[in-house]
């Protein structure tokens, strides 16, 4: 079993103090549970929560372990994602709190890592059909955990002009989620981990009804990099 982190809150609400516009609180709690009821070792890491789509701790290293769980808290602060600046627009603050606290309390020497993370920009047209949106999502979710390198995937709603933000974190050099089938956020263990899951039929099936169901698209890849002892942290543009 992966090593749970002590203290760690996983049912907790989000502190009043951190309204949408801050990032005041030092730990924004996930609202519902963090884990299965199967097991602490599966991870709940997106909006799905049947086992195809949770995060297996067991198969990660501890540094990846407790960044994963401290995501969970991971949350907008921010009304404007859709259009904001993805540094300016999530709680890394609480996140990056959790972090550190997780790794004092479990006794680990925190070393800088990198993590992989890709966003999705969109605009949904009013003609777009939601649930068949959301099927193609679902899907290709669940083919990107197969690879167990997807440490968060995160989506919004549209704003009143149809405009969403997605978004994944991945491990550096993992395989890369086909972020077309929604407006998602996701972190990776590597980047190479994002790779297999866009090969799988329901990534294509995203790809083929990318012009039909957007109006315009956008996709930007950053490196997510977590100094020494988690003193500091970072959002840079990748490059290959």
């Amino acid at each position: 079993m992966a090593p749970k982190a002590a203290g760690f809150a996983y049912n907790l609400t989000a502190d009043p103090a951190d309204s949408v516009e801050s990032d005041n609180s030092p730990i924004l709690h996930l609202e519902g549970k963090a884990y299965s009821d199967a097991s602490e070792d599966l991870l709940i890491v997106s909006p799905y929560t049947s086992r195809s789509h949770l995060l297996d701790l067991t198969l990660l290293n501890r540094a990846q372990a407790l960044f994963a769980r401290s995501l969970t808290i991971m949350a907008p602060i921010t009304a404007d994602y859709a259009t904001s600046p993805f540094i300016r627009s999530f709680n890394w603050k609480a996140v990056f709190s959790l972090l550190a606290l997780s790794a004092r309390a479990e006794g680990f020497e925190w070393k800088e890592q990198s993590f992989y993370v890709i966003i999705f920009r969109s605009q949904v047209p009013p003609s777009t059909s939601r649930s068949e949106l959301a099927a193609l999502d679902r899907k290709a979710h669940e083919e990107a955990m197969a690879g167990n390198g997807l440490l968060k995937y995160w989506f919004g709603n549209p704003d009143a002009e149809g405009r969403n933000l997605a978004t994944c974190v991945c491990f550096t050099g993992s395989a890369e989620y086909d972020f077309r089938s929604h407006t998602i956020t996701g972190i990776w263990r590597h980047r190479e981990d994002a790779l297999p899951g866009s090969s799988g039929e329901g990534h294509k099936a995203a790809m083929r009804a990318t012009i039909k169901m957007y109006t315009e698209w956008q996709v930007e890849r950053h490196r997510l990099v977590v100094g020494d002892n988690v003193e500091n942290w970072d959002i840079i543009p990748w490059k290959d």
